[in-house]
C-alpha cells in the first residue's frame, strides 16, 4: 500500500478513535512525553538559551526518532502500517478533551454557576479564572477553542501528511514543549527560547490552514475573511492571530481584550470589532465550528498527500 493511502487511512481512523473515546484519564502518551521532558529539563536546566535549545533538540528530536523507528518496524505490512498512523493520530490531536471541556464550562455558566466553571477554566487555558466572570470565561473559552482548534487537531494533520508517524509525533512534542516551557515567566524566559520559537515555525502552516477552513465552515465566511485581514496581525502570537481573528469572523463576535496571566494583566487588541460580546451560547458554536474544520482538516490533508503522489508516480 502507498505511503499517502497509509496516511489517509491511518488518520481517518485515529480521528475517528479520537471522536468516540477522546483521551484516557490515565496513561495519556501526552503526559508520558511531558514527565519525560521534564525529567530533561532537571538535567539540563539552566538560565541559558543554549541550554533551552538542547533540551528542545533532546526531546523533540526524541521523538522524531521514536516515529522514525516505528514506522521501520512496520514498514512491510501496510495493516501494520495503518495501524499505527491511527495510534498516533489518535495519540497526538486532542479535539474531543478540546470540546468536552469547553462543554463543560458551557454548561456550569448556563446553569449560573460561575464558581464551577472557574475552577474547571484551568484544564482548557491559562488565564486567571478569579479574575474573570461569565462572560469573560465564556470568551476565554471561544478563544481556547479556536486556538487549539489548530494546535490540537489541524497542526498535527498538516505535519502527518507531510512526514507520517514522525511528523505527527514531532508536531505534539513541539508544541507541548512550548506549553511546558515557552512562555515568558521568569525561569523560562531565556530557556524556553527554543522551544517557543521553533512552534511557532511548526504551528506556521496548521493556523493558516485552520483561519482558511473557518471561513469556510463558518456562518459568515465574509466576516471571518474580513477580520482576519484586518486583525490577525495585531495578535501577538503569529500563529494564534489568524485562527482566533477567523473564528470570531465566522461566528460574528468580539475576541481579544483584557486577559490576565497569573497576575499577569495583558491588554490585546480586539479581533472583530464589528462583532458582538461573546455570550455563552457561542461556546458551543465554536465547538461544532471547530469539529466542522478538523474534518474537512482531515479531507483537505489526505486529499492533498494522495494529489501529490499521484503527480509523482
Amino acid at each position: 500500500m502507498r505511503a499517502d493511502r497509509v496516511f489517509a487511512y491511518g488518520a481517518a481512523a485515529g480521528l475517528l478513535g479520537d471522536l468516540l473515546l477522546g483521551d484516557p484519564r490515565r496513561g495519556h502518551p501526552v503526559a508520558a512525553f511531558g514527565r519525560a521532558a521534564g525529567a530533561v529539563e532537571h538535567v539540563l536546566y539552566r538560565d541559558h538559551r543554549g541550554r533551552g535549545a538542547l533540551h528542545t533538540l533532546v526531546c523533540a528530536g526524541g521523538a522524531v526518532a521514536l516515529g522514525v523507528a516505528a514506522s521501520r518496524v512496520v514498514r512491510s505490512s501496510p495493516a501494520a502500517s495503518v495501524a499505527l498512523t491511527a495510534a498516533a493520530t489518535w495519540a497526538v490531536v486532542g479535539g474531543t478533551s478540546l470540546a468536552r471541556e469547553a462543554t463543560a464550562i458551557g454548561r456550569a455558566l448556563e446553569a449560573g454557576d460561575v464558581e464551577a466553571a472557574r475552577r474547571r477554566l484551568p484544564h482548557l487555558c491559562g488565564r486567571d479564572p478569579q479574575a474573570l466572570d461569565g462572560d469573560g470565561i465564556a470568551r476565554a473559552v471561544v478563544e481556547s477553542v479556536a486556538e487549539n482548534t489548530s494546535d490540537a487537531v489541524v497542526g498535527a494533520l498538516v505535519w502527518g501528511a507531510v512526514g507520517g508517524v514522525p511528523g505527527l509525533l514531532g508536531f505534539r512534542a513541539v508544541n507541548t514543549l512550548d506549553a511546558m516551557v515557552g512562555h515568558k515567566s521568569p525561569r523560562y524566559r531565556r530557556y524556553g527560547w527554543a522551544s517557543a520559537r521553533l512552534d511557532d515555525l511548526a504551528g506556521w502552516p496548521g493556523a493558516r490552514l485552520t483561519a482558511v477552513l473557518a471561513a469556510v465552515a463558518g456562518d459568515d465566511p465574509r466576516g471571518a475573511v474580513r477580520a482576519r485581514r484586518a486583525d490577525a496581525g495585531k495578535h501577538p502570537s503569529p500563529n494564534a492571530g489568524p485562527v482566533e481573528a477567523s473564528f470570531a469572523g465566522a461566528l460574528g463576535v468580539r475576541l481579544g481584550g483584557t486577559l490576565s496571566y497569573g497576575g499577569r494583566v495583558e491588554h490585546r487588541p480586539v479581533l472583530n470589532t464589528q462583532g458582538r460580546a461573546v455570550q455563552v451560547t457561542d461556546i458551543q458554536r465554536a465547538v461544532r465550528l471547530s469539529r466542522r474544520v478538523s474534518w474537512l482538516a482531515l479531507g483537505v490533508c489526505a486529499g492533498a498527500r494522495l494529489l501529490g503522489k499521484g503527480r509523482n508516480r
